[in-house]
């Protein structure tokens, strides 16, 4: 399946693709309190992609031409992120590959539309872009016992920028990443959400440009740990829930590297995941 949300921000209509078009997915979600009227943490433990499928066929069309659109999952509880998950990407931060995932939070709220604009921070000087795989959690994690297990709480992928600003993260950061990582809008999500049967997640192109020019080219298949392994980690750690955002690192090519120039208003961001669909940002 499909997911996405269409509409003004804090009203964003939940949609399913079915047979080419999109498909209204409120009366499923109106029958069903339990799944909160969205796509959000409600909706994927009671099993809202279990009665969707069920009642796609009878769902009424909807026309999203010339809408918004929103992230295609509602704000999740948590948004648990890996860094330096690609070697290549390691290597130009100036740092060995990890031995054990590093793991850093973002603050639920930076999760937006795919093409909303971005605002550079207030003083900051190396705004930067980071195409990543995004895991959904569909079943509630802790105390997995197995790579291959964690798998069968997924409930689906999506494209992410996980924006950061260097400077907070590594210079005033304090030994911690997140305040580089949680300014308003630094999390792009979308444009879809897309279940796992549809995707081989272990191998996917992920791409990004900045002003229409090649920045980052690379595969899942690159990653160091892979989803089931990040998965597996974590809930040694701590719970994940249903609707949560699991991120899972960035290959090379940003402008960490010195390659690039940071970020500046007017410029405009796409990242792209094969079979996930393609966000760009305005940034301003």
């Amino acid at each position: 399946m499909i997911l996405s949300r269409f509409g003004p921000v804090g009203a964003e209509v939940p949609a399913l693709r079915h047979d080419g078009d999109w498909v209204d997915a409120r009366p499923v979600l109106g029958a069903r309190p339990e799944l909160g009227g969205d796509f959000g943490p409600a909706f994927f433990a009671a099993g809202g992609l279990t009665h969707l499928a069920a009642a796609a066929d009878e769902l009424p069309s909807l026309d999203v031409a010339g809408q918004r659109q929103g992230a295609p999952i509602a704000r999740p509880g948590a948004v648990v992120c890996i860094g330096m998950n690609y070697a290549a990407h390691a290597a130009e931060s100036g740092a060995l590959p990890p031995e054990q995932p590093v793991m850093f939070l973002k603050l639920p709220n930076t999760v937006v539309g795919p093409h909303d604009e971005v605002a550079i921070p207030r003083g900051s000087t190396k705004t930067d872009w980071e195409v990543e795989l995004g895991v959904v959690i569909g079943r509630r994690i802790a105390y997995l016992d197995s790579a291959d297990e964690a798998l069968e709480h997924v409930a689906g992928f999506v494209t992410v920028n996980d924006v950061s600003e260097r400077d907070f993260q590594l210079a005033v950061s304090g030994g911690q990443w997140s305040k580089g990582k949680c300014c308003a809008g630094f999390s792009p999500t979308g444009p879809w959400l897309v279940t796992p049967d549809e995707v081989d997640h272990g191998s996917l192109r992920l791409r990004s440009w900045v002003n229409g020019q090649p920045r980052q080219d690379s595969s899942t298949a690159d990653m160091i740990f892979s989803v089931g392994e990040i998965l597996h980690h974590l809930s040694q750690y701590l719970v994940l829930e249903p609707g949560d955002l699991v991120l899972t690192g960035t290959p090379e090519g940003v402008a960490l590297s010195g390659r690039y120039p940071y970020l500046s208003a007017g410029d405009v961001c796409e990242v792209e995941i094969g079979g996930l669909g393609r966000g760009r940002q305005l940034f301003v």
